[in-house]
């Protein structure tokens, strides 16, 4: 970038004055075109007239909403009609919170190329704030993503946003303006769904507890609700979302071999859930370390007695009586056992946790993270498997094979036994080598049917 070529700002509100600044800072110079141009001298930048402005730069920052693009902009044309020709305008503006914009509705920079055709329009800057642009040390994100139909055009402006030490991105055309500019209103838009559901299982497990243990056969006080209760809800309620975040591969494994062939799509429903087992798996790992923290503080014989040993203690009082009184100290076998594999599985959950931020993600190649996702996930949810096991061994064998199946800790178990024996199916040759080849290509229906037309043309 020449910095000897004015860069224009159209606007003078606060985004304009921070782009202004940021412009400046990077040793640009800079002409501020505004409505009012009396009212902004006495700033370190050149003020002029809308038209001065664009008159005068090459590349111009479009900082006024949307609205607005009328009177600033496009009644130039009247006055001077080759005004905007070879002139790059950078579209800072999104989509109102207020307003609904549908998926096929244009963008504002698909409108102010509409309004000035003559005009290379390119959206960019939109991703970031004033505040951003006036500190080097914001917390917010400092990507910026350019789109463009005009290839020379977007590429300057990428050159453009590095120097003013942003990292900037190839967005696409100018149709991705829509999706820019809609993304900045969102608020987690890919989050909802998943926590919701996770809120819906742990509200089930929740109230199944309430209902039996508290309710029902009234084991414990109801002082006890507030982390007792809620601790016992979290381990079902990290094992079934863990479940859930891996059944999708095998009900794809299952469909794929239904079809065949691999061109052809899933269920909307299975596409969706397995676009959002990334969410769900972090949704699971936040679980899984609140049943951690509420496990170490309720750490004691009094709230887990199945983990501790007892030991006897043997009194005599003053009139010859024995009194006996129990006391539990070392933790017993199965205690340890439980507490080993519960931080295994948080250990492996960590992993699978960092593996999924892109920016570690980036840093594995297509083998490594697999391994991770998919072997190292199935041993966490063995792991997980095995600790809920470990603790619900002391409460199985009390009990009669109908109330001992009806138990919390095996209730939990249904859906992660039956994810984990779908998997070890599903990597038995007889189906594995199925998959491999409809993965790899191949239409397992046609050569199928080639193979019976070869048996019956051989008789």
């Amino acid at each position: 970038m020449n910095n000897d070529q004015c860069i224009g700002v159209v606007g003078s509100g606060n985004m304009g004055l921070a782009i202004a600044y940021r412009l400046f800072l990077n040793g640009f110079r800079v002409v501020l075109g505004s409505r009012f141009p009396s009212r902004r001298q006495g700033t370190k930048y050149e003020v002029g007239t809308i038209v001065e402005c664009i008159r005068r730069s090459s590349i111009i920052f479009v900082a006024v909403h949307p609205e607005n693009y009328q009177d600033c902009l496009v009644s130039c044309l009247n006055s001077e009609p080759s005004l905007f020709n070879g002139k790059i305008l950078i579209d800072l503006s999104n989509q109102t919170s207020a307003k609904t914009h549908q998926q096929n509705d244009l963008s504002n920079a698909e409108q102010l190329q509409q309004a000035i055709p003559n005009a290379f329009v390119v959206k960019a800057f939109n991703t970031v704030s004033s505040f951003v642009m006036q500190s080097e040390t914001a917390g917010e994100p400092h990507n910026i993503l350019v789109a463009s139909d005009h290839s020379v055009a977007k590429d300057k402006v990428i050159a453009l946003a590095r120097e003013m030490n942003f990292e900037s991105f190839n967005a696409g055309s100018l149709r991705a303006a829509r999706r820019l500019e809609n993304d900045t209103k969102a608020l987690f838009p890919h989050w909802r769904i998943p926590i919701l559901f996770a809120l819906f299982v742990l509200c089930i497990w929740l109230t199944y507890i309430l209902c039996m243990y508290y309710i029902n056969y009234g084991e414990s006080t109801w002082d006890q609700l507030f982390l007792t209760m809620i601790n016992k809800a979290l381990g079902p309620c990290v094992i079934t979302m863990l479940a859930i975040v891996y059944m999708p591969s095998n009900l794809a494994c299952m469909f794929q071999l239904a079809y065949g062939t691999r061109e052809r799509r899933f269920p909307a429903w299975l596409d969706r859930w397995m676009l959002s087992r990334k969410y769900l798996g972090l949704l699971t790992f936040a679980l899984a370390l609140c049943h951690a923290l509420f496990t170490i503080i309720l750490l004691s014989p009094a709230y887990i007695p199945s983990w501790f040993q007892s030991s006897e203690i043997r009194i005599m009082d003053a009139h010859n009586r024995t009194r006996r009184i129990f006391s539990n100290n070392l933790m017993s076998g199965t205690g340890e056992i439980a507490a080993l594999l519960g931080v295994l599985t948080v250990l492996s959950m960590s992993v699978l946790a960092i593996t999924s931020i892109p920016a570690i993600g980036n840093l594995l190649n297509w083998r490594e993270w697999r391994f991770i996702q998919s072997k190292l996930g199935t041993t966490t949810l063995l792991l997980a498997i095995g600790h809920v096991i470990a603790v619900g061994i002391p409460f199985w064998f009390p009990l009669n094979a109908v109330k001992a199946f009806s138990n919390l800790s095996s209730l939990c178990l249904y859906l992660p036994v039956l994810t984990i024996l779908l998997k070890f199916i599903f990597w038995l040759p007889c189906f594995s080598r199925p998959l491999y080849r409809i993965r790899r290509g191949q239409d397992t229906r046609q050569s199928n049917k080639s193979k019976i037309l070869l048996k019956t043309t051989s008789f």
